[in-house]
């Protein structure tokens, strides 16, 4: 068994905690709602960047390339100042969601290029000026441009033309689970000699004014090159520096007469050594060496083209010789994460996609985060600090009082979304499964826990408001994860994982049934959905236009959960027949939503176009004729998804099951007439329940494989382009509302305007249409071919189809015939430069039409997805050779 294996099934087994240390630091704990004091819930202004270097925060810490333990009790990062910036850089700078012309985005450059599941070995890569950082550029430009304009970016400022920056590596590495090896090695890029002060910066979260803590904990100085950091709960740690740093010491409070022009309650504060380094300013540096942060600091001079390296090393107890091993203790580690990856690419021949899929990996595994919010306490507020406004009793999220999370969580992205997103957290569990199956499991969990799921059943969304809907996409993560568990333990199942959910997971199908069908005809209106813009108005709120929304991808949404938990109630019969009675259940459920779907309130209303061939939402206005909207959107995509191959054999296996199938058959024909027929087995005897029977599927499919409408080089789009030629409109309540294909960037306000859904390319859609044609490709096998693309006269069968589709995402990121990465559009620096062109970033969203990158830059998130793409690209590539070559391109 490799090394890390072993680590992982250790830390299962709980003989050692290896997790216990891991990236856990936020990037941008400011502007967070959880550091919100304001009266009206402006969280971007209530902390600014600009005051973060100054104020304790109460919630969480942030930091660059920082790692703390799992509970964020002692915290390490990097600090650096090359001398000619207004502060130091120990946060990545961004503009806000009311700065930037298309919301809050990061304006920095970093990579994440390597992580185990357990952190014993991690890297990264930021990438930080020479010149003074254009913090008033960024800005002031930012603010200029409009909708319609591109992001101007850290590169736009033409900071790195000449090459005038530092290529600073921050590596990790484990000795043991609390001996860590850190290193930051800097590299001069530049053609001169350039001077830059490295701060590796220790400090401790500030818990201590809530009373539980018995003791003050205290960093100290041990010796000259040695900080020890003592906690109550933790005990000690000592942090040995290498060579001769200056070690200078204050405290993790809030400089109050900065930020809220009041008297300081404390003397030594948080942005000291800021002050120390920047302004030659000691005097709120303790002079007896103790405190509860601390840095070591480096002033070095690194002549052009080289680098120089800083090493530490944080363990229990003191060595005297505790920094003589750290280049064997790294070199060991990357050995061993090269020996988990090289078993695990062992199908992957491209180097370069072996390249992307472990960054994927590797960007899944640093955007790990400490996420503490007790939504109570948050309301109420702590004696004697930061007392919340009377009007926050009844804000965001004052009815999730329940709500306590104070847990590692996967995020979408540490610095623009640095809170989970319940939608994105299934997906990213999928493509974690294949290297830490536990942390996925926990992580689907976690969701369901009653101090996290609402006691109506809602499963919180995300912490700007964790009442919003969206899709209900966790029983597909689970049933997902617990199959990829499966098969790499050799056949032996997790029933106990899937008990657990299903459980939980019957709670939210009935809170969808009860809140979201307010005419309980098994229509759903689950609003926003998540899918920010795709609507020709806010479907959160249809009724400012005093009509209902009845939503095809809702209700489709709820088509597929109902399979989901007929699937996983089918895989816990084999564990036991019990369960055959929730396969009942939710068998039921499925075939009267596609009643429903057809005959809204029995009124002769479908969601389904004849004349289109298409799914659209209806909206109905009282005294009106109710109206399609015809938005060719991922809307009428979604009915796909709902789509479940069962084994015959199963059927004899459950008798109770088997015999309410056929009494569905011989009572409710019209239902059983709707979706895909179980009366004729298919391949290798597998019987469907689909919401699409074969006219509706074709149509469908017709027009997601027509280059001119769904399908683009990169994937499928999230609107038609034939919307660019013909954009819809609708009158309503007197304004003129529309929808026009939009391939990048968002061009309207609605939802902040930061991600759009109107025209973009987005993983998690892509990935659920590519598992939904392998699905029915088990069902109709060699047999059942479609035409694509639409127009070409080729025919393919579906898994082929699946499979070229997963090559198109792929493409995104992989080099092209002229060496480029589409991802990276026109911009010669990413494409050509040996010091950025290996380097991936793993957008929010992409183009349509180029595959260019957009939205948040570091959502590896659900974008990550390309990681399973790659693993199963290429396992069935090994396994049916036969029918693929034309496809497979190396």
């Amino acid at each position: 068994m490799v090394a890390e294996k072993l680590r992982l099934q250790e830390d299962r087994e709980r003989i050692k905690h290896w997790k216990k240390w891991g990236p856990y630091l936020t990037e941008r704990q400011w502007g967070t709602v959880r550091e919100d004091y304001s009266p009206d819930g402006s969280a971007w202004e209530n902390v600014t960047h600009d005051e973060a270097r100054s104020k304790a925060y109460r919630w969480g810490e942030e930091g660059i390339g920082g790692i703390s333990d799992y509970k964020q009790k002692l915290c390490l990062a990097w600090g650096f100042w090359n001398g000619k910036d207004p502060f130091i850089k120990e946060r990545l700078y961004g503009v806000t969601g009311n700065q930037g012309n298309h919301g809050e985005d990061v304006k920095e450059l970093y990579y994440y290029l390597d992580s185990t599941p357990t952190h014993s070995y991690m890297k990264m890569l930021y990438k930080y000026p020479q010149a003074e950082f254009p913090y008033k550029d960024l800005l002031e430009e930012n603010l200029k441009r409009g909708k319609t304009d591109p992001e101007y970016e850290l590169l736009d400022t033409g900071i790195f033309d000449q090459d005038e920056y530092f290529d600073i590596f921050i590596e990790y590495a484990k000795n043991d689970a609390e001996d860590i090896v850190a290193t930051a090695t800097i590299h001069n890029r530049g053609a001169e000699k350039a001077y830059i002060c490295v701060m590796p910066t220790i400090w401790l979260r500030k818990t201590w004014f809530t009373g539980h803590e018995p003791f003050l904990p205290k960093l100290s100085k041990f010796n000259e090159n040695t900080i020890r950091a003592f906690s109550p709960k933790s005990g000690n740690y000592t942090i040995s520096f290498e060579g001769e740093p200056e070690l200078k010491f204050c405290d993790n409070e809030t400089n109050r007469e900065k930020i809220y022009h009041i008297g300081n309650e404390k003397k030594f504060l948080k942005d000291a050594i800021n002050d120390y380094v920047v302004d030659g300013d000691s005097k709120h540096i303790n002079p007896e060496n103790f405190g509860t942060k601390a840095s070591a600091i480096y002033h070095l001079e690194i002549p052009p083209g080289e680098s120089k390296t800083i090493k530490l090393r944080l363990m229990h107890q003191f060595s005297e010789d505790a920094l003589s091993f750290c280049d064997d203790i790294m070199e060991k580690a990357k050995v061993e994460a090269d020996e988990f990856y090289e078993e695990l690419q062992e199908r992957v021949t491209d180097p370069d996609l072996k390249r992307i899929q472990r960054q994927a990996y590797a960007g899944m595994m640093w955007s790990k985060q400490f996420y503490y919010y007790d939504v109570e306490r948050w309301l109420e507020g702590d004696p004697g600090r930061y007392v919340p406004p009377i009007s926050r009793k009844k804000g965001r999220n004052s009815n999730w009082k329940h709500l306590q999370n104070y847990d590692i969580i996967s995020m979408p992205d540490k610095w623009e979304y640095p809170w989970y997103a319940a939608w994105d957290l299934a997906f990213h569990c999928i493509p974690i499964a294949r290297i830490d199956p536990d942390f996925a499991k926990d992580q689907l969990l976690l969701l369901l826990n009653e101090w996290y799921m609402h006691p109506n059943g809602q499963i919180p969304a995300y912490e700007w408001n964790f009442s919003d809907v969206n899709p209900p996409v966790h029983a597909y993560a689970v049933q997902r994860v617990f199959q990829i568990d499966k098969k790499a333990n050799g056949g032996k199942a997790d029933y106990e994982f899937l008990e657990r959910a299903l459980h939980k997971l019957m709670l939210n199908f009935t809170w969808w049934v009860n809140q979201k069908d307010s005419d309980g005809q098994n229509i759903f209106e689950g609003g926003f959905l998540g899918l920010d813009n795709i609507s020709v108005f806010d479907r959160s709120h249809a009724q400012r236009y005093q009509g209902k929304l009845e939503q095809a991808d809702a209700t489709s949404w709820m088509a597929m959960f109902s399979l989901n938990l007929l699937r996983i109630s089918l895989d816990l019969c084999e564990h036991n027949k019990v369960y055959q009675f929730t396969a009942t259940k939710f068998l039921e459920h499925f075939l009267y939503i596609a009643g429903a779907m057809n005959n809204i309130s029995s009124e002769g209303i479908s969601l389904w176009d004849d004349e289109d061939s298409f799914f659209y939402d209806v909206f109905h206005v009282p005294g009106k004729e109710s109206k399609r909207m015809k938005v060719r959107s991922i809307v009428g995509l979604i009915p796909l998804f709902a789509v479940e191959p069962i084994r015959e054999d199963l059927f004899n296996e459950l008798p109770e099951f088997k015999q309410r199938l056929e009494f569905f058959l011989r009572e409710k024909p019209k239902l059983a007439a709707l979706v895909s027929s179980w009366i004729q087995p298919g391949f290798n005897r597998r019987r469907l329940f689909s919401l699409l029977r074969g006219h509706r599927m074709k149509s469908i499919l017709h027009k997601m494989l027509d280059s001119e409408e769904f399908l683009s080089e990169y994937g499928i789009r999230s609107l038609s382009k034939y919307h660019l030629e013909h954009p819809y409109a609708m009158k309503i309540s007197g304004d003129l509302l529309s929808v026009k294909y939009t391939p990048g960037e968002s061009d309207t306000v609605m939802f902040g305007g930061n991600s759009n859904w109107r025209g973009p390319i987005w993983f998690p859609i892509n990935f659920l249409i590519i598992e939904s044609l392998k699905k029915f490709d088990f069902y109709y096998g060699g047999d059942f071919s479609i035409e694509y693309p639409t127009g070409s006269g080729r025919y393919m069968t579906m898994d082929i189809i699946a499979k070229e589709l997963s090559y198109r995402c792929m493409k995104i990121f992989m080099r092209d015939e002229e060496g480029n990465r589409p991802v990276y559009g026109n911009i010669e620096k990413f494409q050509k430069d040996p010091h950025f062109k290996d380097y991936i970033l793993f957008y929010e969203y992409f183009h349509g039409d180029s595959g260019l990158g957009l939205g948040a830059s570091h959502q590896t998130g659900w974008t990550g997805l390309v990681a399973e793409m790659i693993h199963k690209y290429y396992k069935i590539r090994e396994d049916k050779e036969h029918d693929s070559k034309t496809l497979f391109r190396s």
